[in-house]
Order: structure tokens, then sequence, then C-alpha cells
């Protein structure tokens, strides 16, 4: 026999055994005091086989004292196929498992066998209700004396999981003293991180396993102890394992018992929140009345037998030998027909590939990808996966018109795996997706998301509310454990530690079942981009279909995929008002607009969301966001495209010159036209940037200056004609062979540009109104500066010789050519993104006009015809008053024109920011 004092240390990992028990005066106290509906009927009734009522969306076990007892110590000598798992249902377990709960219908898969006992005072009444006959409450901590002393007489081993170690410690002393014939196999009192990590969890369950306990009291409160059985009560070796919350408490005597008469009276709730009222008043106060609810509305009359478990469709998860790697082609049947949608994600998507392709060795996969892309660049790269179909969607249809198009060419499969191109499928994902919709039959599965430094990305949702909204509207992501009712967003750590159904998560990966996705139908695509899932899923909801969240199939989000924007900001708050109005009527879809408005005025003085509340306030300003939109079925860019160069200068441009070089990798690839970029006392990492595109001429230019990149870029060019390019601005591969052909076959055309147009969106009011003036000059659309963009054939060059040491390197070029030289080559217009603040546009104001200045004192044409047609463009209040701005900001720009000494150089970041 092993003293409890001396082996305590090494007991409580659970390596060592002891053979002394509780104090009598604890363990027998509480088995002599009777709850108080056994107090009220006398002696238990007899249970009616196989009974189980449904209190709350709870199957509960209908029976007495004893009979449980004997139940319990039934399976822990015998034991069984499975473990028996043993809780009580109260109203805490309802708020946890009940309908509606978060954890609804998790117990009813795991490996174990549930009985679940009846416990407190509401759940008896309602039983009483239902059968006419009445119910002894089984609480734990009034079984645990019975089945510790029957488990003594019958030479059975107990283990003891979870507690504080010091509260083990005064538990195991009463138990030495008082139970000596006890078997203690141990005691063990894990951090929390372990009971979620598996990997940790499952080391304890082997420990426990070699302990030998028989029978293993699982306190840790609820739900983590009924969710952790339910995932490894099976690896522990146990026969039967008891979900007994605070019992090593009441063992050890840290918590007091309410007294008999509190008990009966059905109070037990309010002693125990006077004792311990920081812990108990979110339990008690804030659930405990949602918890009575679902008891009144979701309970029904006794069933026989137990809740059956949704039946997996055949196909889902078949046992297989290993495959060896590569994709199935997509003419014949798989496991799995992974749909990726991409728009300008060649290198993501061909990362995600690689991921998947490590899938394949347990699983047939097929893969199409459906390309929204302008240009061919991402089905370039994924020509070396000749397995996958790969094609061109004729357009940006977004996520939604993406998929469908996706799945209409995928053929059969027994399941449809969603992938952003921007994940990384970590090693047995896909097939732990697969095992989890095999065991709960669910329609969709979800996987847990992972940032690439490891942390969790919380991708799961609950149904949008007008209380989440205002919620969300009034705290954001402050108080995250805020009330479910509050917030869309789940944002409670412990949600994804453990499997469960959800309502919804986020559309970067889902595993739709393919009887699922037929009766389903299409995603909606009038979302173009944001809640389509949110749609899609309401609508496998409808169906009376689950929705389930597997944490072991992981994946990493890297979040290259739409990234952010206003407009794109904006879109999201449309189509949360949008998926409103689809599924609620209309006085709820107003009040749900009132308290989405209410959010984006609450932001609107934040950086980034200016400009929002009016784009959603006003609908018909809806248009003007992100939508989808077909390509010319032509991009006329072919082997015969005109030769030339393009010059690009770049001052740490690291933040935007990937898309403006993305724009011309097509041009690149003819071979004729020859792209160098000026990388101009640079500081970050824009030469990387630079060189991480094939055919790219980068040069280094020690000096931070603009002019001396040019004249360094047009010694190292060869070709004609030349376009001068600004590293923020992205040329349409349309737009310089439109302008190459001009310079290159227009007679007496020397320099030309393309047309352009300003994007304003997410832009101040008076911004707006300056750049809406300005179009309106003539001077603006004829000359060759505010684009961007211009070039010089080989003639023209000559006339300008060398870049002079000027700021306005573009206001020098209009005005070495006469109006007949230059051209403005009607073709697809440049986009120029322009500031979007007033700050801003006065920071890049100065340096405009200090670059004038600077003309003026070289003797070059004044612009005094600025003003006068300013005016003259004038055609009623509206555009006076957009006059008027504009000469405000004419003004103050040449007022403050000078540069101070040691100022940082003036341009606008806001328009560098990247978009979709």
């Amino acid at each position: 026999m092993t003293s409890a004092r001396g082996d305590l240390r090494r007991r409580i990992h659970g390596l060592g055994t002891v053979d002394r028990v509780a104090p009598k005066s604890v363990a027998h106290r509480a088995e002599r005091r009777p709850s108080a509906a056994s107090r009220s009927t006398g002696s238990a009734p007899a249970r009616i086989q196989g009974m189980k009522v449904n209190l709350g969306g709870v199957a509960v076990d209908l029976m007495g004292r004893d009979e449980a007892v004997a139940s319990i110590m039934q399976r822990a000598v015998s034991g069984g196929p499975k473990p028996l798992g043993v809780l009580s249902a109260n109203l805490d377990h309802l708020n946890h498992f009940g309908a509606g709960g978060r954890w609804e219908n998790t117990l009813d898969i795991a490996a174990v066998e549930w009985m679940t006992l009846l416990d407190g005072a509401p759940l008896v009444a309602k039983a009483a209700e239902l059968t006419g006959q009445r119910w002894p409450r089984l609480a734990g901590s009034d079984l645990i004396g019975q089945i510790l002393d029957t488990a003594a007489v019958r030479g059975l081993s107990v283990g003891f999981l979870g507690g504080s170690e010091e509260a083990q410690r005064m538990a195991a002393d009463r138990l030495g003293t008082e139970k000596p014939l006890l078997r203690v196999a141990g005691w063990w009192a894990p951090a929390r991180h372990v009971l979620t990590d598996p990997r940790a969890s499952r080391r304890l369950c082997r420990e426990i396993s070699a302990a030998g306990a028989d029978i293993l009291l699982v306190c840790m409160g609820k739900p983590r102890q009924e969710l952790w059985i339910a995932e490894y009560g099976h690896l522990t070796g146990a026969k039967v394992l008891l979900a007994f919350g605070a019992v090593v408490d009441f063992l050890a005597g840290n918590v007091r018992r309410a007294p008999a008469q509190v008990s009966s009276m059905g109070l037990e709730w309010a002693w125990r929140l006077a004792i311990e009222p920081r812990r108990l008043a979110r339990r008690y106060l804030l659930e405990g009345p949602e918890s009575y609810l679902r008891l009144r509305r979701h309970s029904a009359t006794p069933v026989p037998g137990v809740l059956s478990v949704p039946h997996a469709p055949a196909g889902t998860a078949r046992a297989r030998k290993p495959r060896p790697l590569g994709f199935t082609p997509v003419d014949r049947h798989a496991d799995v027909a992974a749909l990726v949608v991409t728009y300008n994600n060649g290198a993501d998507v061909c990362r995600l590939l690689e991921s998947l392709l490590q899938e394949t060795k347990d699983q047939s996969i097929k893969v199409v990808v459906a390309d929204n892309s302008p240009t061919p660049d991402t089905l370039a790269c994924l020509q070396k996966y000749p397995e996958i179909m790969a094609f061109a969607t004729g357009g940006n249809l977004g996520y939604a018109g993406g998929i469908n198009a996706a799945y209409a060419k995928a053929g059969p499969a027994d399941t449809y795996l969603v992938l952003n191109p921007d994940l990384r499928v970590q090693h047995g994902a896909v097939q732990a997706l697969r095992a989890s919709m095999a065991r709960t039959g669910a329609a969709v599965v979800v996987p847990l998301l992972q940032d690439e430094d490891g942390t969790l990305y919380p991708s799961l949702r609950r149904e949008p509310t007008i209380l989440r909204a205002l919620g969300d509207a009034a705290l954001g992501s402050k108080f995250p454990s805020r009330p479910g009712w509050l917030s869309e967003m789940d944002f409670d750590a412990e949600s994804y530690a453990h499997p469960h159904k959800v309502e919804w998560a986020t559309g970067a990966a889902l595993l739709v079942r393919a009887d699922v996705a037929a009766q389903v139908g299409s995603w909606d695509e009038s979302y173009f981009l944001y809640s389509e899932e949110t749609d899609y899923l309401h609508r496998v909801r409808d169906m009376k279909a689950a929705i389930w969240f597997e944490p072991l199939a992981a994946m990493t989000h890297c979040r290259g995929g739409s990234g952010s924007s206003p407009a794109l900001d904006a879109l999201m708050t449309a189509n949360r008002i949008r998926y409103a109005r689809k599924f609620h009527n209309v006085s709820y879809a107003r009040a749900f607009r009132a308290a989405v408005l209410l959010s984006a005025l609450l932001r609107a003085p934040l950086a980034g969301h200016r400009g929002i509340l009016g784009l959603v306030a006003w609908e018909s300003r809806w248009a003007d966001l992100p939508h989808a939109v077909a390509y010319p079925t032509s991009t006329g860019v072919d082997a015969d495209f005109p030769a030339g160069a393009v010059i690009i200068p770049a001052h740490n441009e690291a933040s935007v010159l990937g898309r403006t070089l993305a724009a011309l990798e097509l041009p690149l690839a003819t071979g004729r036209v020859e792209v160098i970029v000026a990388c101009n006392g640079c500081s970050d990492g824009t030469e990387a940037v630079a060189r991480s595109t094939p055919g790219v001429q980068v040069l280094h230019v020690g000096e931070a200056s603009k002019v001396a990149a040019l004249n360094a870029a047009d010694r190292a060019a060869t070709r004609w004609p030349r376009i001068y390019v600004d590293a923020d601005i992205e040329v349409p591969a349309e737009a310089l062979r439109a302008t190459m052909e001009a310079l290159s076959a227009t007679p007496g055309v020397l320099c030309a540009r393309p047309a352009f147009v300003y994007d304003t969106f997410g832009a101040s009011w008076p911004v707006r109104a300056y750049y809406r003036a300005r179009n309106r000059l003539p001077q603006a659309s004829g000359s060759m500066w505010g684009a961007g963009v211009y070039g010089l054939n080989e003639e023209g060059h000559e006339r300008l010789g060398a870049f002079p040491p000027v700021t306005a390197d573009d206001c020098y070029i209009d005005q070495l050519f006469s109006t007949s030289e230059k051209l403005v080559v009607e073709c697809v217009p440049v986009i120029v993104r322009t500031p979007r603040s007033t700050q801003l546009l006065l920071s890049t104001l100065r340096r405009v006009y200090r670059g004038n200045s600077e003309l003026r004192s070289m003797g070059g044409a004044r612009t005094g015809r600025t003003l006068r047609e300013l005016f003259a463009a004038v055609e009623g209040p509206a555009t006076a008053l957009d006059a008027l701005v504009y000469a405000a900001f004419a003004v103050a720009g040449r007022v403050a024109r000078k540069r101070r000494p040691g100022s940082a150089w003036e341009r606008d970041e806001s328009s560098r920011i990247p978009e979709l």
C-alpha cells in the first residue's frame, strides 16, 4: 500500500497508485444527503426501460440514484464496446449543448456512449411535467461517495483528472484517511494549454492508460470536460469517465454544499452565486435565462432509445491504400474536386497546389482553377500542372461567379473543396475534413485557419442579426468574450479547439458533399465578393443540414487574396444589407440596415473608412462598387506586339511596383519590349521586387533623384519608342500597344500618352471636387501631364536630349512640343489613383507647383490661362462650387510650394495601398 502523502507529487502526474481513500466526513455526508427531488418523493422511482426525455435539446436518461450507480459500476467492471461517459444535465449544460448552443450535437458523434443524468431544479420540474412522474436530481457531487465506496469494495481503480494540484493534495489526504480500501490510479492536473493541444492530450491519455484507471473522474468544468472526454476519453483506457465538474474541490473541502433547505427550494444556484459571484455571475445571470428559454421551447415527451447520429452518405471517406502522388484528371471521378478562384494569384496558387499535391496520397483529388485575371499570367504559372484544369473565365466574375464556373467544369466527385488561392493545406487536412464529414454526416465541413506565424485566424461566424450588428458596431473587436448574441464573429479560442456545429464560416475553405452541392445550387453571384458564403451556408441550413468545424484539419491563410481597400470595405457593408433583404422581411431588413450604417458612421473618422458611409447610405452609388465585368474577347497582345522600351524610375516603391510590373508581364513575354526599372536611392525592397519579375532590367542609381534615374535608364535602353511610367501606375497592355503604335506610325507625332481616368473612390469630398474641376480643364485632357505616363519616339527624344534637373518632368515634356506634335491616344484608359485626404492632396500640390515654378524660371510657358479655363467650364452651382474648391487648393499649393530644408519628399501614400 502506497502512502497518500509521500508519493503525491509522483501521483499528480499519473505515475503512482494509491490504495487509500476519501474522508467519511466528506464522502459519506454527500452520500447520506438526498437531493431535493429524492427527498420530495421518498424512494427513487423505477426506471422506464430505455426512456429518455428531450430537455432543451438534450436527451436525458430518466433513472433513480441506485440505478444510476449500478449502471455505472456494471460498466466499470465489464466494460462495453465503447467507454461510458457520464454527465449531469443542468441549465449550464443546456447553454453549451442544448438546442442552439455552441456545442449542440457535438457529443452525439463521440467514440463514447453517454449517460446523461438529470440535474438542476428547472430540468427536474420539466421532466416531471412531461412524464407525469417525479425524478430525483442526480448531481455528480451527490453520487461520488456511493461510486467510490462501491469501487473500493469491487477492487476497481479510480483516477482523478482536473482541479488544482493543491486541491488534489487535500482530496488525496482525506481520501487516504477515510477510504483506505480505494485504489487510486493517479492524479493529473494538466495546464489548460495541454487540454487544447491534441498532441499533449494524447500523451496525457497514454499516461492515464498506463496507470490502469477503470474509472476516471474528469473535473474540468463545463463544457471543457465533456468535450475532452468526447475527443480523447476512448484513449485513456478507462471503462467509465465521469464528467463531474467540481468534485475534486468538494472532496478537498474547498467548496461548501448548499444547506438542505436551500436545495429543497431549488435555490442552490443562488447559494453558489453568493459564494463565488465573480466566477458564476455570467453563468447564472446572463446565460441562465437564455438556457431556461431553451428548456421551455425545446423540450419534448419521452422517446425510446438513444438519439440517432446522422448517417454519412456513401463515399465520403473510404479507407484505401496509400496512393502515388498526383492529381486525378478532371474527366474522372475523384474523392475530392478542389475548386479554386484566382485573380492575379500566380505565385499564391502554385504554392497552394504544391501543398494540395501532398494530400493526394490519402485520397484522389482533382483540381479546377477558374481564373478571373485580366491577363493570362496566372494561367501561365499553372502550365507545370498539366493534370489540372485551369481556364480563363473571360472576366472578373467575383468569387461566387468563379466558383460556379469551376463547379460546372469539375465533373463527378464525392465532395467539392472550395479553396482560396492564398491557402496552404497542412498535412492531413483534407483527410481530416472527410473523416469529420463521415463521422458527423455534415453537409459542409470547414477547417481551422491559421496565419503564417501560426496564430489563430478567427474564421467562425454567427448568423447576422440586428443585435449582433449593433454589438459589432459599438464594440468592434473589443471585449471578444462578450455574449454570442452581441457579436457575429466568434473570438473564443475554445471554439477553435473542438469540433462542433457552426452557423457559417469564412469561405476561404469549405468541403461540401456532392449531393448537397447539387441540391443547394449555384452560389449567388449578385454579391460579387463578401457575403456569398453567408448566403450559401444559410441555404445549406435551410435544408436542415449541418455545417461542422474540424480543428484537426488545419490550413495556413496567407492573406494574399482579395486584400482590402475602401471600395472593398464599402462592398462588404452593402452586401450585408443585401443579405438581410434576401432572408428577412422589410421591417427587419430596415432595422438591420440602420445598425450597419451606425457601424459605418462610428468608423467614418478612422483612416481608411472615409467615404464608406456615403457610398453605403446612398444606394444609387452602389453601382460604383466593385462588380462583375467582362473582358474584351481579345487582349490584342501577341507576337507582333510593337517593339519599344518601358522606363520606370522608382524611389522606395516596393508597395506598388509589383502591380505595375504585373501589368507589363505580357508585353515582356513577347520579347519585343524591354522594361527597365531605375531604382534611385532606394532603402526598402524596391530592387528585390523589380528583380522578381523575369526579363526586367534593374539599374541601381545611388542618388535619390527621378531625373538621374530617367537619364540612367535612357542610356541603358536600346529600343524605340520609349514609354516613361511612374512606379505607381499600371499601364494595361492594350494601352501600351496603342501608345507605341501611335508613336511609331502617326506622322508628325513626337510625344504621346494613353487616355486616363481619375480614381477618387474613398477620397474626401473636397478632393473629389478638386478632380472633378480638373477634369473639365481642356489642358487636362490634351496635355502630357497628369497621367503618370508619356512616351517619346526617337525624333522626339532628340529634341529632349537629356532630362534637365526639374521636378515636373511631364510638364517639361509637354512644353517641348506643339499641339500638333502631341497626341492623347484613345484606348483602354490608365487608372490614376488620387490622394484620399485634403492634407495629402495639399502635400502633392506643393510638389506640383514647385515644379511649375522651376519651369517658369527656365523660361517655360506660364500657366495663367488655367483660371480662365476653370471658370469657363462652370455650368451651374455644382460646377461653380467645384471650381472654387479647385481654386482654393491651387492657392494653398502655390503658397506652400517652397520646400523646407530637411523636409520629406511630398508623396501621396494613400494611393499606394495594394488593392484588388
